[in-house]
């Protein structure tokens, strides 16, 4: 039977269906599931307060296997204002695999300047995703994708609408926050400068600045990567939904030839 989540919950572990998987290695989890779930188990910490997630950092320490997972959780600076949270993410052989610290603000009453729609075409009028490989992955069955500029196969900036076509967690509502996460991660992917055949560019890091919670079911990134030789690369989004600006994405990248690419 196919479970219609991208992970299922027993107890404190969970355990990835294929709609989690990633592009780079076989088997393991795509950055935009694994940062899904931190947040929604970050905000859960929190659940109750006056507190946003503003900031949110991951490091992925190693590939990630659909499980089972665990996360350890842990406040670093308590407050009423300000709460500084880190939270570590185990495999079944309890080692770990992503690395999180998020800054949580108590939000904004204040403020002259209003939403501005985004100055670009909305979901309804994007392009259908064109990575098609005959995996189920998260990128192809997890999320679907909307490009209203550029492509996956088509090298330069890009701005795709993403929307989560499952649950995050099996028999859980979606929240806000994991859209913003599940979404985040594709920038590298989606406006890379260099060639999926020849080349791989994969983030070890995540940095999400988040300034409010997106309304609807899509989030869209306005993206560009910067690779130049002897330089650390590095992909930069603007985050969208389609009432205006939600946030910001950036990663650094470890760029290389694509093992066996000729």
């Amino acid at each position: 039977m196919t479970i219609d989540a991208v992970f299922v919950q027993d107890g404190e572990w969970f355990t990835a269906t294929d709609l989690g998987l990633g592009p780079w290695a076989p088997g393991a989890l795509h950055g935009g599931a694994v940062a899904a779930l931190l947040v929604h188990l970050l905000t859960e910490h929190v659940a109750g307060l006056p507190l946003r997630p503003a900031r949110i950092t991951y490091d992925f320490v190693r590939p990630v296997p659909p499980g089972p997972l665990r996360a350890e959780l842990e406040v670093v600076r308590p407050g009423r204002r300000v709460t500084l949270l880190d939270a570590v993410l185990r495999d079944g052989d309890q080692t770990e695999v992503v690395r999180a610290r998020a800054l949580m603000v108590v939000p904004s009453q204040i403020g002259p300047t209003p939403a501005s729609p985004p100055p670009f075409p909305g979901p309804d009028e994007g392009r259908v995703n064109d990575w098609h490989d005959g995996r189920r992955m998260f990128a192809t069955a997890g999320m679907e994708i909307r490009f209203v500029q550029g492509r996956f196969r088509e090298p330069g900036p890009a701005i795709a609408w993403f929307r989560l076509t499952a649950p995050l967690i099996a028999g859980q509502p979606v929240l806000p926050i994991e859209r913003i996460a599940a979404a985040g991660d594709f920038g590298n992917g989606i406006a890379s400068e260099l060639s999926w055949d020849e080349h791989v560019f994969i983030n070890p890091d995540l940095t999400l600045y988040i300034e409010r919670e997106p309304v609807g079911e899509w989030v869209a990134l306005e993206s560009e990567m910067r690779v130049m030789p002897d330089s650390v690369a590095v992909a930069e989004s603007v985050l969208w939904d389609e009432r205006g600006r939600v946030g910001r994405a950036t990663q650094s990248l470890l760029v290389g030839a694509r093992p066996g690419a000729t």
